[in-house]
């Protein structure tokens, strides 16, 4: 059973999991701190040219299959116009500000 994004317990990754699903860049931008980074599969990636790739020029939508460790680790069924549908896991770092410093994402 898919988890509503608006049910979501972190507030930061509840707005990510948002700007993702309403293929907003600018909002998911302004969640980021300065510095941000992040890792796809293990690798650390470019985190602008990572973001515009699979998420903004493609389409990137989240369902959440479920959440741990506060809402900040989610398991979720991603699909983008690249890669089609996959089940995915994400784990975020928020900073005390409640911006993102760093997220990483595979396949689960």
């Amino acid at each position: 059973m898919t988890i509503q994004t608006t049910r979501l317990s972190d507030p930061a990754v509840r707005a990510f999991v948002t700007a993702v699903n309403n293929h907003d860049r600018e909002s998911f931008m302004e969640l980021l701190a300065p510095g941000a980074t992040m890792a796809d599969d293990g690798s650390d990636r470019d985190l602008a040219d990572w973001v515009d790739r699979e998420i903004f020029l493609s389409h990137g939508h989240m369902r959440v299959d479920s959440e741990s460790n506060d809402g900040r680790s989610l398991v979720a069924h991603y699909n983008n116009d690249t890669w089609g549908e996959m089940r995915t896991r994400w784990s975020f770092t928020v900073d005390e500000d409640g911006r993102i410093s760093r997220f990483e994402t595979g396949q689960a």
